[in-house]
């Protein structure tokens, strides 16, 4: 990072005193990097930056304004060091000013003042130079009333200039305190200024004495020679003599001094000439000061030049003046051209454009320019956008895409972020992912938007500074001296404000539509795609990419909002933001879709504790991860409406997310039906902490079918009764609509693919049970009516009663809550079956009844916690099927061959105890 440069500090100044509008040098360090650097310059506390011209970094020339102060300090202030010091001071000297009636040993043409305000020298009427004291003496205003003074000097005035001057007037009105002496301090003053006077009149009167007695003397002596003849002959002979004495002398005296006074004359005409061209060289010489001052830029110096000739020469009737003055004229027409060339010009600063129509609207340039360089900036602005569209669209079809890191902004996708989490609830490991460090390849609209943003945000402020400046008058000046100009600024604004605003108005579809055209090509009409469309659209833009646009236009409206423009002019900026935050839901949502229906692929089968599998946690994660993706697009910024105003969008996403909790449900269904074949368990392992009673799933190198659906059956049992309420909580917390739906929906479909999973578990278990009683009761060809006395539980009811210890053991080892659901489900199923078997029993012997007694109730009171009433019903139908037993020794005999049996399976009918049934609901 570069230091900062140090403030400027003024060391020198040349001349160090002088009057108003001297021409100085500054001299310093760290004066400025440029004209533009420089930002202010006062001496005396009066501001020169209007004429200061930057030399270099150390020396800087200007002119000296009009300041209070006599004496002070030389601050240069710029851009990059800031305000500065001085260790010089200027001192500012008061004009010696010559009144009409003074002496002067120079030629005095005019008698100007210079105006800081306007930048121009001002004429003073030749009343106001009188002098200011006649009397020489202190001026002691009185306090004697206007009116009263008009009254007792009625037609008189105080002026002394004026033809009514009134002595008595002016002393009360100046003297009325004044003491004796000092008025005859006054009288002396007055004794000696026109005693000044008649030296100056006598001296000029001694300069032609000789002259004056000469023609006295000659006079003289033709009146005594007129006398001395005293008759009328004599008068006239000597008339005529002294004609022709008078006419020889004339023709002598014009052939001695002819050439001499042929060289006077010419002599004072040169001089008059001469003085001519010396009283009126400003003009003669402005023709080329003009050129020379507009090609170093000094604009300033050609303005106040022409308005100074202006006045001058303007009407007048002297045909060389009139010839200058319209070469002068010419010069500023080219000028004037030149100027709105640089004002029409792009790209240029503000401070320029106010630069020049200000110095436009000095020169009296015809027309609006401030107007047309408002109408040349908003085509240049529309211009820069469609070129920047242009120049996207070209790259996208001929290049690769640029790099753009955005860092935090850009997160994984949610199947590539479940990698690295893990399961709080039941402290499930999964293997880290990969790197939380992302750099994403942007998409070229994406690109576009940043570009395209930027450019309007930095274009636009100057653009509407422009019109501000241009409405209150600031244009023309940034104080009130000019309020004519600022008048007609205000009132031309004022007829202009509606093609004002459908400039802006313009400008903010040109930037929507344009954006639309890259990301929402679907909400423009056909004429509109083919102005500001022509991308490529390979695939749609992800969330996240939608996120981030979102996000760049969300900075760009508040951005535009500061300058404060109407809301009503960037109303369809925030149309746009929910049009964008609304497509990126959706987008969001069909690719969680997406991802949720590949959680098949990642199923590792590994069961833990409660058997589950981390597949309801990845589903879970995977939801939790797209809604907090979405939570700067769902949050409403200031001025923003809810993105679920619209009941179409809140159906869409309901939609969308019934569709995504289906096509979990969709996934489970089809890893718990797929093939053997299609299932790759290598990697199959049980938690340590999970019983592993069989160690069956230990030394199987697959699962089985019966397995897959057990996992499936205890994953869904979890989804129903957390994960699908867990997912609603999140969904109502982001502001989702119809949750309620969503919920009820995904819920019944839960339960039918749980029914249906179960039934198909159940079939598989329970038929091959129920289909060995029959063979087995009927084995070595028994017959109820014919068979030996009962000496204990045959073998086909040890065997199917091995078998539901089998189905026990595998559910158990699976998951401990769907033992009860399971075993209720094959009981029943028994239970029926041999409710059937018996009442198709034509007839029991004695022996018989107490055979099929002792087997009934032996199943029966071993399954006896997994009774329902459907089983208990079966069981009192097949016990109703057989003949009482009347005798109490047949009652014995059954008591003590169950005992025998259930001492013999003791440990086989372990698992169907109470203690086991109460362990397992812990």
């Amino acid at each position: 990072m570069s230091r900062a440069r140090q403030p400027p500090l003024v060391t020198g100044i040349s001349p160090n005193e002088g009057i108003s509008w001297t021409k100085v040098t500054i001299r310093g360090e760290n004066l400025g990097t440029g004209p533009t650097d420089l930002l202010g310059l006062t001496i005396c506390g009066h501001n020169c930056l209007l004429t200061a011209e930057w030399m270099s970094a150390s020396k800087i020339v200007c002119r000296v304004g009009q300041a209070k102060n006599d004496k002070g300090d030389i601050i240069v202030t710029t851009k990059s060091g800031g305000k500065g010091t001085s260790t010089v001071s200027f001192k500012l000297l008061k004009p010696e000013k010559i009144g009409i009636l003074d002496q002067s040993a120079v030629w005095v043409d005019e008698m100007n003042y210079y105006d800081m305000r306007t930048d121009r020298n001002k004429g003073i009427p030749p009343l106001s130079l009188r002098p200011a004291n006649p009397l020489g003496i202190e001026i002691d205003k009185g306090r004697f009333p206007q009116k009263d003074l008009e009254s007792l000097f009625p037609g008189m005035s105080a002026d002394f200039t004026s033809e009514n001057f009134s002595a008595a007037w002016y002393l009360i009105e100046n003297h009325s305190t004044t003491s004796f002496d000092q008025l005859k301090t006054a009288v002396v003053n007055l004794k000696k200024q026109a005693n000044k006077k008649n030296e100056g009149s006598l001296a000029y009167v001694k300069g032609g004495l000789s002259t004056f007695f000469e023609a006295q003397d000659a006079l003289s002596a033709i009146h005594q020679k007129l006398e001395a003849d005293g008759t009328e002959k004599v008068e006239g002979s000597m008339t005529q003599k002294l004609e022709n004495v008078l006419n020889r002398a004339s023709n002598t005296a014009d052939t001695l001094f002819q050439e001499v006074l042929g060289r006077k004359d010419k002599a004072d005409s040169t001089r008059n000439a001469l003085n001519v061209l010396q009283r009126f060289k400003f003009l003669f010489n402005l023709p080329l000061n003009i050129e020379r001052n507009i090609q170093k830029g000094d604009y300033d110096v050609v303005i106040n030049d022409y308005e100074k000739a202006k006045s001058l020469f303007g009407k007048t009737e002297v045909q060389v003046f009139k010839k200058y003055y319209a070469e002068v004229e010419t010069r500023i027409e080219a000028l004037r051209e030149l100027l709105l060339d640089k004002l029409l010009e792009t790209p240029s600063t503000l401070h320029d454009q106010k630069r020049y129509i200000r110095y436009l609207s000095d020169l009296h340039a015809p027309g609006d320019p401030a107007w047309q360089c408002i109408g040349a900036q908003h085509q240049w602005i529309l211009q820069l956008m469609h070129n920047c569209k242009e120049s996207y669209v070209k790259e996208q079809k001929g290049k690769d895409t640029p790099m753009l890191d955005l860092d935090s902004d850009v997160r994984p996708s949610p199947i590539g972020h479940l990698s690295q989490t893990a399961s709080l609830k039941r402290g499930s490991s999964f293997q880290s992912g990969r790197d939380d460090a992302w750099r994403y390849k942007a998409p070229q609209q994406v690109v576009f938007v940043e570009k395209l943003t930027k450019l309007v945000v930095s274009q636009l402020p100057n653009f509407w500074k422009l019109w501000v400046s241009y409405v209150n008058g600031s244009l023309f000046s940034e104080t009130a001296e000019k309020s004519g100009q600022m008048e007609r600024s205000k009132k031309n604004a004022r007829q202009r404000q509606n093609d004002f605003k459908k400039m802006i108005q313009e400008v903010m579809h040109s930037l929507v539509k344009l954006i639309r055209g890259a990301l929402l090509p679907f909400s423009l009409r056909e004429g509109e795609l083919r102005q500001y469309g022509g991308w490529e659209m390979k695939s749609e833009l992800s969330g996240q990419w939608l996120t981030h646009v979102i996000q760049t236009v969300r900075l760009s409206s508040e951005s535009l909002t500061a300058l404060e423009i109407p809301n009503d002019m960037l109303q369809i900026i925030q149309d746009l933001i929910l049009d964008l935050r609304v497509r990126c839901i959706i987008v969001t949502l069909q690719h969680t879709a997406e991802d949720i229906k590949r959680l098949a692929e990642k199923e590792d089968w590994v069961v833990d504790n409660e058997g589950l599998t981390s597949l309801p946690s990845q589903f879970e994660q995977c939801i939790i991860h797209s809604l907090q993706s979405l939570k700067t697009v769902l949050d409403c910024k200031p001025g923003e409406a809810s993105v679920f105003q619209q009941q179409k969008t809140q159906e869409d996403v309901c939609q969308l997310s019934i569709g995504i909790m289906q096509g979990f449900i969709d996934c489970l269904e089809q890893l718990s039906t797929k093939p053997d074949g299609d299932i790759d368990t290598s990697h199959l392992s049980v938690d340590v902490s999970s019983p592993d009673l069989f160690g069956s799933i230990h030394e199987e190198s697959s699962l089985s079918s019966e397995q897959r659906l057990l996992i499936a059956l205890s994953n869904c049992r979890y989804l129903e009764r957390h994960t699908f309420l867990n997912i609603a909580e999140h969904f109502e917390k982001h502001g989702f609509q119809g949750v309620d739906k969503i919920t009820q929906v995904s819920m019944e479909s839960l339960k039918e693919l749980d029914q249906r999973l179960f039934e198909m578990y159940i079939e598989f278990k329970a038929d091959p049970i129920v289909g060995s009683l029959e063979p087995g009761i009927y084995a070595g060809y028994f017959d109820w009516k014919d068979c030996l006395v009962p000496t204990g539980v045959r073998n086909y009811l040890k065997e199917a009663l091995v078998n539901i210890i089998a189905v026990h053991a595998e559910v158990f080892t699976i998951s401990k809550d769907l033992v009860p659901r399971v075993m209720s489900r094959v009981v029943e199923a028994v239970s029926e079956e041999l409710s059937r078997l018996m009442q198709c029993v034509s007839s029991f012997s004695k022996n018989g009844a107490l055979q099929a007694k002792l087997e009934i109730c032996a199943l029966r009171d071993t399954v006896a916690i997994y009774l329902t009433p459907e089983s208990k019903s079966s069981f009192k139908q097949a016990l109703e099927a057989l003949p009482q037993l009347s005798s109490g020794t047949d009652r014995k005999l059954l008591e003590e061959l169950l005992n025998k049996f259930k001492s013999s399976m003791h440990l086989q009918l372990t698992c169907f105890q109470a203690s086991s049934s109460a362990m397992m609901k812990t």
